[in-house]
């Protein structure tokens, strides 16, 4: 099942850049023996300003997908969980899972009720560029989960 994170906008170098490409590679090198990925991070743009806009721009990468939107009214999920639903989507064949990041301004409501499910990092709001590393480390954090690693800790 290959794993995408589609965000809207594109980052600088940046220190959450350098996370977000190390947690992708390793996620990425640790799911291939589990039939997970290859992961990767597709950064959009809108010509226009506004969430229907940014929506537009992001639909033609969710055909044929397993959507997960990241939103704060999504559920949080403990990590061992994300995991399994993770392992769960491959198992029922799902071919490509794509989590959803939006704009400054979060993701456009008709986008939002097409999706399958809602992540939610907490309460908290989070800056663009710390949500897209978070995200990563928890996706590999989930391949390290089902791989046996020791990299998690309950």
């Amino acid at each position: 099942m290959k794993i995408a994170i589609v965000a809207v906008g594109r980052l600088a170098r940046s220190p959450e850049t350098e996370l977000v490409k190390l947690y992708v590679e390793r996620a990425t090198n640790a799911g291939r023996a589990l039939g997970l990925g290859p992961v990767e991070v597709v950064e959009v743009e809108s010509r226009k300003p506004g969430k229907a806009a940014e929506g537009e721009a992001l639909r033609p990468h969710l055909a044929d997908a397993h959507v997960i939107a990241c939103d704060e009214h999504g559920a949080a999920r403990p990590s061992r969980r994300f995991a399994e639903e993770i392992a769960a989507l491959r198992d029922r064949g799902v071919r490509r899972l794509v989590f959803l990041i939006g704009g400054a301004d979060g993701l456009d409501p008709d986008l939002l009720a097409q999706t399958n499910g809602k992540l939610a990092f907490g309460p908290q709001t989070w800056p663009h560029a710390l949500a897209r590393a978070m995200l990563a480390e928890q996706v590999y954090r989930a391949v390290s989960i089902l791989a046996g690693s020791p990299y998690h800790r309950d």
